[in-house]
C-alpha cells in the first residue's frame, strides 16, 4: 500500500482491510470538501473591527476552526481554544459574525483539489452520498449550491438539522438509517477530531485528509483508518458493497 494511504499509528477501534467495502460515503464540509478558511476569517475580522478589536492573522483563525461557528467566535474573542468570553459580548459578537459571514460566504471558498473528481467517481460507482457538517444549514446549503456540489449528495445534514452534532454519532447514525444500512457499511471522510470521534462512536470507518483545519493539530494524531491526500485518492481505497 502507498504510504500516503497508511493507517495511522494509533490502534483503530475497527479492524479493516483495504479496499474498504461500503455502501455509502459521508463527507465533512469545512476543511474536507471546501476551503472555507478565508471567508470564515474575513467574517471574524469584520466582527472584531466592529467590536473595536484588532484583526487576527489568517493562520491564527485557521487554528480556531473545527468546532463550529460559536467556538470560532469565542476563540476569536478570547485568543484561546477553550476561552469563554463575557456572555453579553458573545451574544453581540455572534450576531455580528453571522451577518458578516452571510456577506463573505462565497467570496473565496472553493472545493479542494480532487474533490469534484472524487465525488464524480463515487457517483459513477453508485455510492450513496451524504454531506455531514456542523455548519448551520443557512450557510451550508448556499455554499454547496454556489460551489456546484449540492447535487452530488442524497442527504445534507447540517449542524442544526438534528438535536446533536459531531462528535456525537447522531448525524452519522441518522444517515445510516436514511440509507437503510448498518454503520459498518458507511465510511466518513473528514479532517478533524470531531469526525474521528463521531465515526468511532457510530461504528463507521473513517478516513482523514491532511489539508483541513483540525484546530491546527497534526491529522496523524487522530484515530482514523487512513490518511488520504484527497477525495480522489480515497476512491482508490474503497469498493462498493453489492
Amino acid at each position: 500500500m502507498n504510504k500516503s494511504f497508511s493507517p495511522t499509528a494509533g490502534s483503530p477501534a475497527i479492524e479493516i482491510e483495504f479496499p474498504v467495502l461500503v455502501k455509502a460515503v459521508m463527507v465533512d464540509l469545512d476543511g474536507t470538501l471546501l476551503d472555507t478558511a478565508g471567508d470564515l476569517a474575513a467574517a471574524a475580522n469584520m466582527m472584531l473591527v466592529e467590536l473595536g478589536r484588532a484583526e487576527l492573522p489568517l493562520e491564527t483563525i485557521k487554528s480556531y476552526i473545527g468546532k463550529g461557528i460559536q467556538k470560532l467566535v469565542k476563540r476569536s474573542l478570547t485568543g484561546s481554544l477553550d476561552g469563554e468570553p463575557d456572555a453579553d459580548l458573545f451574544e453581540k459578537a455572534m450576531a455580528l459574525y453571522e451577518r458578516n459571514y452571510s456577506e463573505t460566504l462565497c467570496m473565496s471558498t472553493q472545493p479542494y483539489p480532487g474533490v469534484v473528481e472524487g465525488l464524480n467517481i463515487l457517483r459513477e460507482r453508485t455510492f450513496k452520498l451524504a454531506c455531514v457538517t456542523n455548519k448551520a444549514e443557512a450557510f451550508t446549503l448556499p455554499l454547496l449550491r454556489a460551489t456546484g456540489l449540492l447535487d452530488f449528495f442524497d442527504i445534507v445534514l447540517a449542524g442544526d438539522s438534528l438535536p446533536r452534532k459531531k462528535p456525537d454519532p447522531m448525524p452519522l447514525l441518522h444517515a445510516c438509517t436514511h440509507f437503510g444500512i448498518q454503520p459498518g457499511e458507511m465510511l466518513l471522510i473528514g479532517d478533524s477530531l470531531n469526525d474521528a470521534q463521531a465515526a468511532r462512536a457510530a461504528g463507521c470507518c473513517v478516513f482523514c485528509v491532511p489539508y483541513g483545519y483540525n484546530e491546527g493539530r497534526d491529522v496523524r494524531e487522530l484515530d482514523c483508518d487512513a490518511i488520504v491526500p484527497s477525495l480522489f485518492e480515497a476512491t482508490r481505497l474503497i469498493q462498493k458493497l453489492p
